[in-house]
């Protein structure tokens, strides 16, 4: 895309982007590179950029958003500064939270001299008085205001839903339709909306790096078509090959429930789900395309609402989704990294290890490995997983069914199911981080190794650091269910990987048992190897 909307005059900008671990900040920074500019990326936690196939041609610094210190130092040289990032679902004080990081970025980029600020906000409806709007929509367009107040010139760019494989919206209408038929739904389905592209929003993004100083304002941004949620559902189904679904509003859904709904039948959990919903409750329609003036529209662009689902749904099938809605951190989530010697003192820390020979090469041991989760599922009692999914979206955590970015393949970062990986080492290490609702910390732990003899082993380790006495009291309580959780894990996944298989369901069990350990002490686990 990069003929659409490079440099202008040759010039070569350094630009710096927040939220690069998110949906659109991952997909940004690539089509950056490719316009010819430099890319500097803000992240909390820079390893979760690591293995992004853009990772080598991007520099990345560690820092927050509500840091003035590191946001001063990452915006040093810098020409034009990403805005991608938002404390929505951090709690109530969010909106305090955003008001005031979007200080600290205006701020330090007039200190440092940066010509020109883009922020990626939400549009708005007409002639709706801004307490009436949700405390999401209320955010974003006092963030926008924020910008365009500061003495460096902004681009603040209004779009309603975003369409593109891996989104947030895409994945809610889609599941949505996929899986009702017959839908009981909120009145908001006949609320009129103009859904967007994710290439067009891409598309004005990096244009607006280029855009003359003087250039200081609002635009709103989207496709071509507006339509009620009902018909978005409608034309979905005809895209994807559906019967015609049968959709019967009711008025008695409040923006709560319908989030709750919503959590329910989609992977979309309800704490993002409900922003989505409350933005739905006003009409949301462009009233001007004057970015058009800055970044021509080529020929067919923006993408008609059809086409947007067609591309989407193909990278869906294609496997080839970049970035998802849960690539970003769930809010609240815990992103400890695992207790290590020597830098991790004090505490409880139990565990769960498993050891078995496989009777297969290493390469089709991490084959098995690597594909664990989503559609593969967690090879043992499919019930217990479900279950402990249900019970964890019951709670308002993002439960079993975010599945996998990549059938096959992981990195760095990647949501897996209630799960996200905190590291791999290919062909050895997978190590996820626990994202559901529990009163401490967990980590499990997946490795194929080689004996001293040459044979394939298989490794694995459940952690857990409880917190206070909750904690302790959960380990002992679900204990006794891990010989057939973690035990018939660990023999599945031995045997999928003798039989070439990774695939939920083909390995049965054996009777063949591993090595159990529990620990509860108040050291840390020895023999981490990294």
């Amino acid at each position: 895309m990069a003929d659409t909307y490079g440099q202008r005059n040759g010039e070569r900008l350094r630009c710096l982007v927040t939220g690069a671990s998110g949906y659109v900040g991952g997909r940004l920074v690539p089509e950056l590179l490719e316009a010819g500019h430099r890319v500097r990326c803000l992240a909390r936690s820079p390893g979760k950029l690591r293995d992004h196939p853009w990772a080598r041609d991007a520099e990345t610094v560690r820092g927050d958003v509500t840091d003035a210190a590191s946001v001063a130092e990452a915006m040093r040289g810098v020409d034009v500064a990403y805005y991608l990032v938002h404390a929505l679902g951090t709690g109530s004080g969010f909106e305090d939270t955003d008001r005031r990081a979007a200080r600290i970025f205006a701020e330090r980029a007039h200190a440092a001299g940066v010509r020109r600020i883009v922020y990626l906000g939400g549009l708005t409806p007409a002639g709706v008085p801004e307490r009436s709007l949700s405390p999401h929509l209320r955010s974003r367009a006092e963030v926008g205001r924020v910008f365009l107040d500061a003495p460096v010139p902004a681009t603040v760019l209004r779009a309603a839903v975003v369409i593109g494989s891996g989104s947030a919206s895409f994945e809610m209408l889609r599941y949505l339709t996929e899986r009702l038929p017959v839908m009981v739904t909120p009145s908001w389905v006949h609320t009129r909306v103009q859904p967007i592209g994710i290439r067009d929003v891409l598309r004005y993004l990096v244009g607006s790096a280029t855009m003359p100083s003087d250039v200081d304002r609002a635009f709103d941004i989207g496709g071509p078509d507006v339509l009620t949620y009902r018909e978005m559902m409608r034309r979905y189904a005809e895209v994807a090959g559906l019967r015609r679904r049968i959709v019967v509003p009711v008025p008695v859904l409040t923006p709560g429930l319908s989030s709750h709904w919503v959590g329910l039948v989609t992977p979309v959990p309800a704490a993002i789900a409900r922003p989505l919903t409350e933005s739905l409750r006003h009409e949301v329609v462009c009233r001007e395309h004057d970015i058009a003036r800055y970044v021509p529209d080529p020929p067919g662009r923006p993408l008609p609402f059809d086409e947007a689902l067609a591309l989407a749904l193909r990278k869906v099938r294609d496997a080839q989704v970049a970035t998802r809605w849960s690539s970003a951190a769930v809010p609240g989530a815990p992103s400890d990294p695992l207790p290590t010697d020597p830098d991790w003192a004090g505490g409880s820390l139990y565990q769960d290890e498993r050891e078995l020979p496989v009777d297969a090469s290493r390469a089709s041991l991490w084959k098995v490995v690597e594909g664990i989760g989503g559609d593969n599922g967690w090879y043992s009692f499919p019930l217990a997983w479900a279950v402990r999914g249900w019970l964890d979206r019951f709670v308002g955590g993002v439960g079993l069914r975010r599945g996998r970015r990549d059938a096959e393949r992981l990195r760095v970062g990647d949501s897996l199911d209630f799960w996200r990986v905190e590291e791999i080492e290919p062909g050895r290490l997978l190590r996820l981080r626990a994202e559901m609702r529990l009163p401490g910390l967990a980590w499990l732990e997946m490795y194929a190794e080689t004996d001293t003899e040459g044979r394939t082993r298989y490794r694995q380790r459940a952690l857990f650091h409880p917190r206070g006495l909750l904690g302790h009291a959960y380990w002992w309580s679900v204990s006794p269910f891990h010989a057939v959780v973690f035990g018939g894990m660990a023999r599945n996944i031995a045997q999928a990987a003798a039989k070439g298989m990774s695939a939920h369901g083909r390995a049965r069990r054996t009777g063949r048992t591993g090595r159990a350990r529990r620990t509860g002490r108040t050291r840390p686990a020895k023999g981490l190897r990294h």
